[in-house]
């Protein structure tokens, strides 16, 4: 292990000051999960499944606009891209709380798909503004910072709803969510190499130094586009219409997948752990369990970022999906919160080694848009993961929300990790020990692994 890390990216004052934005931006986002929850169910008289539908409407928006998002960031600037989602949040989250239920899953859909990307926002600064060698690090230092926002989120949230109205604690969120996207518009992080404040290693840029040169960004420029196509009305939407997935493969998807069983469990278990608690008449209590839940998860980060290798993610996300089922045993607050500690650990682990590899796993030109789908993979599984568990609760009981999203992102895992053997097991370790094979760059691969290897032997890169 190398804490000295930490202290060597902490020492870096715009590092330092993105993953302090970062961390209060996300506050807003951390306490509207909850706030939402008890919106339908306290407000609305709905039950736990309509709660799950909003969580899955929201995320579901946010599914399809995190990548449209990256691409746009990629295409024409991190300030510009903001300026739809500053104006969005507050638009949609003054006026969602006066609607009915269905006009509400409308709203949310809206408002996932213009929320402020932060999280892809920032891990693909922080990809920039890094050494290669201290992405991990790095990311872990954000996934902590993440923990402690939902340490203060869901508390900040409950507290709202039980002191004012859960109107007026959404009303909050969508303000406050437009503040946070101003402040990273004002703090203007780098996203491309070459920007003011990126890392000037050659490490830092991957493959890109290598890429075609008619496709690669004009020196400087960010705001131009990565093609040099004649660009459409669909283009200037979307970015440059062909060639949007060439970056993806087994490798990418292996990884992806991975997110997704991530946001699987994190949705289920918020949502369990209020049923769970709101079944003993605990609710005030949440900040508790949110306190051993999230603290076990910085703790996981920390001691992961100081790693000197990577552990593949899917092995992660099967060991804390395992690790969710037994805390439907749970009976009251305190036993519910020691109960989270074990998954909670690798919380912030799984995150942390999904996002490396991604960074790993593309090219710059393309990372922008890469995070988008990695936020996306997330959000649908937060979609899946939500009305799953919220299904299972109203039928069976609060202790069934643990047991169903633990089993399905388990199975996730293994279904992931046998793909892999079975590839590997196809194709045998090439012969020229990890070398890139000829063409990569054409295809955007990354020269210094074979991408097939990325995510089983992660220090090849």
């Amino acid at each position: 292990m190398n804490f000295a890390g930490y202290r060597a990216l902490l020492r870096i004052a715009p590092v330092r000051r993105l993953l302090l934005i970062a961390m209060v931006a996300r506050i807003p986002h951390a306490a509207a999960g909850v706030l939402l929850t008890l919106h339908v169910v306290e407000t609305l008289h709905m039950s736990y499944a309509a709660a799950g539908g909003v969580a899955a409407a929201i995320t579901v928006g946010m599914a399809v606009g995190a990548p449209w998002r990256g691409r746009q960031v990629d295409i024409r600037g991190l300030r510009r891209a903001l300026v739809p989602s500053v104006i969005a949040e507050v638009a949609v989250w003054s006026t969602a709380p006066f609607l009915n239920y269905e006009l509400l899953l409308v709203a949310a859909v809206v408002g996932g798909l213009f929320a402020v990307p932060i999280f892809s926002v920032v891990r693909q600064s922080l990809g920039v503004m890094v050494p290669q060698h201290q992405r991990r690090t790095a990311y872990a230092l954000d996934s902590m910072g993440a923990e402690i926002t939902f340490m203060v989120g869901p508390a900040a949230g409950v507290m709202l709803a039980t002191t004012t109205h859960t109107v007026v604690g959404l009303v909050i969120i969508g303000v406050s969510s437009a503040l946070a996207g101003l402040l990273l518009m004002l703090a203007n992080p780098p996203t491309r190499t070459g920007q003011k404040g990126a890392c000037l290693e050659p490490a830092a840029t991957g493959v890109d130094i290598a890429v075609d040169a008619p496709t690669a960004l004009i020196a400087g420029d960010a705001s131009r586009p990565v093609t040099g196509q004649p660009r459409t009305r669909f283009r200037r939407f979307w970015g440059a219409a062909r060639g949007n997935l060439s970056w993806v493969n087994l490798a990418v998807l292996a990884v992806l997948g991975a997110s997704l069983g991530a946001g699987l469990v994190l949705s289920g278990t918020d949502v369990g752990m209020v049923a769970v608690l709101r079944h003993n008449g605990q609710v005030g209590e949440l900040g508790i369990v949110f306190f051993f839940w999230c603290g076990a998860s910085l703790l996981g980060g920390l001691i992961y970022g100081s790693l000197r290798r990577s552990i593949n993610p899917l092995w992660l996300l099967g060991a804390m999906a395992l690790l969710t089922i037994p805390m439907g045993f749970a009976t009251d607050a305190w036993t519910l919160g020691l109960l989270s500690i074990l998954p909670g650990l690798l919380c912030a682990p799984v995150l942390t080694s999904s996002a490396e590899h991604i960074a790993d796993l593309v090219e710059e030109r393309r990372r922008g848009e890469a995070m988008g789908w990695y936020g996306s993979s997330m959000t649908i599984g937060s979609a899946l993961g939500a009305p799953f568990a919220g299904v299972m609760i109203d039928a069976v009981g609060p202790w069934s929300g643990f047991v169903v999203i633990g089993a399905l992102a388990g199975i996730l895992a293994a279904a992931g990790l046998i793909a892999q053997g079975a590839r590997r097991g196809r194709r045998g370790v090439s012969a020229d020990g990890g070398n890139a094979r000829p063409g990569a760059l054409d295809r955007g691969e990354p020269a210094k692994a074979q991408i097939d290897e990325l995510v089983d032997e992660p220090d090849a890169v």
